[in-house]
């Protein structure tokens, strides 16, 4: 008789209806049998939320430049670095 402990098998959770600690809970085991735990850890550690209130901020924004108005800008200022 063998008496190695069998790994459980989680089911599959239906996301779109499973609750925010559900849904972590599932992931993180996803990526625990991945990856193992430290590869998850590792995988966990390359993101990383940012800083400040973008909506706030693009407020700031003056007018709303188009791409090429923005590139031309870029142009000028690789053209014309500050300070020299």
């Amino acid at each position: 008789m063998n008496n190695t402990p069998v790994a459980k098998v989680a089911e599959p959770i239906d996301g779109g209806k499973a609750t925010l600690p559900e849904l972590r809970r599932a992931g993180i085991e996803a990526l625990v049998k991945a990856l193992g735990p430290v590869g998850m850890a590792r995988f966990l550690q390359q993101f990383d939320p940012g800083r400040g209130d973008y909506t706030a901020e693009r407020d700031r924004i003056p007018g709303s430049p188009t791409v090429d108005e923005l590139m031309d800008e870029i142009e000028h200022r690789r053209k014309n670095p500050p300070g020299k």
